[in-house]
């Protein structure tokens, strides 16, 4: 399960996506508008920055931007960037790797080769959705209101 941080890192990124080429956002106006906890999202931004995705700017017209183009910023690196595993169980984790308790055999074991064909599957759709995707296809599934008559 993705974490809060990773949720907020995506909002926060996806933000940043929507202003971009607009000059650097101030943690602030992400943190009022997306509704996360000011000293929660320094943090995350600060963890994006040190992983490459983030730009910081200093002053008065300070704030963050995106590295690169929304084009080129996939959701897969944003959520690696403050942490996040992907892999729904620990022995499957690339990053977070840990035994489980109760397995005497990863080799033989068919929970683990299930959960990593999942791992793949989310690994793959999170490394091929760009933010600017994300973005399209948001504004695309915006539901239209009907009207039982």
């Amino acid at each position: 399960m993705i974490s809060r941080k990773g949720k907020y890192a995506i909002k926060a990124a996806l933000f940043l996506a929507r202003r971009y080429g607009c000059g650097p956002v101030a943690v602030e106006e992400i943190s009022s508008s997306e509704g996360i906890s000011r000293k929660f999202l320094e943090t995350i931004m600060q963890e994006m920055k040190r992983a490459g995705v983030l730009n910081s700017q200093r002053g008065k017209q300070g704030g963050y931007t995106l590295r690169k183009s929304p084009r080129e910023i996939t959701i897969g690196k944003v959520l690696r960037s403050v942490g996040g595993p992907l892999a729904p169980i620990s022995c499957v984790s690339a990053s977070r790797y840990k035994p489980c308790e109760d397995c005497s055999s990863e080799g033989a074991c068919h929970v683990r080769l299930v959960m990593m064909e999942v791992r793949e599957a989310i690994s793959r759709v999170l490394d091929l959705k760009t933010l600017d995707k994300l973005l399209t296809e948001g504004l695309k599934a915006v539901p239209t209101p009907t009207f039982d008559i």
